[in-house]
């Protein structure tokens, strides 16, 4: 504990002190809640996108099957050119927000390949699109995490050092103040005294 000075003014500044903390306290505590919330939320929306993905995935297996022709297809015929991202703001934290991607289409004879390759395309945008946006997900999910860590080390900075470290330097400075209060009592009332015992000597003296 930082030495204190034991002082009028240092106890009403250790007051002040002690009235910042408390009013910013719930703010933080609020903040901390809202975040572990969001993390929550935002968490369980990129496991439901990324079964979306396992089950496009396992679906387009199953339909590419059926034409027996899987070789006809290869996933350098769909090819993300562009990723669109906007911002938000959770709790203070500027986050990205997928607002969807451009995709390129690779070169193929129409006349030589089936007619379902420009379907399978189709589904494979739509695959990387979901595993674009559960990437975005993570994304909010580690800066969230982070202001998060955070903001649970202040709210034990106030709770378990600052709070009751200022308590405990206004205790210490009102017991020490009180204290010399009683000692300057006292020492008036002694001065009192022997101010008037000399005053009696010198009339007893006339």
């Amino acid at each position: 504990m930082a030495k204190i000075k034991l002082t009028k003014n240092e106890l009403k500044n250790q007051k002040d002190s002690l009235k910042m903390y408390k009013r910013y306290l719930p703010t933080l505590l609020l903040k901390k809640q809202q975040l572990q919330t969001e993390i929550r939320s935002i968490d369980a929306k990129a496991k439901e996108v990324r079964a979306q993905r396992v089950q496009l995935e396992k679906e387009f297996d199953d339909w590419i099957a059926v034409f027996g022709e899987k070789e006809a297809f290869t996933p350098d015929m769909v090819t993300v050119k562009n990723i669109k991202k906007g911002t938000g703001n959770i709790a203070g934290v500027t986050i990205p927000i997928y607002e969807g991607a451009d995709f390129g289409r690779g070169e193929y004879d129409l006349y030589s390949t089936p007619l379902w390759i420009d379907m399978a395309a189709d589904r494979m945008e739509k695959a990387l699109s979901l595993d674009l946006e559960a990437e975005v997900l993570d994304e909010q999910v580690r800066l969230l995490s982070q202001e998060l860590k955070t903001t649970t080390q202040r709210v034990n900075l106030f709770e378990k050092v600052k709070i009751p470290e200022t308590k405990a330097n206004i205790k210490k400075i009102t017991v020490y103040l009180g204290d010399e209060q009683v000692a300057a009592v006292v020492r008036s009332k002694i001065s009192k005294k022997k101010l008037q015992a000399k005053i009696n000597e010198e009339v007893e003296a006339k």
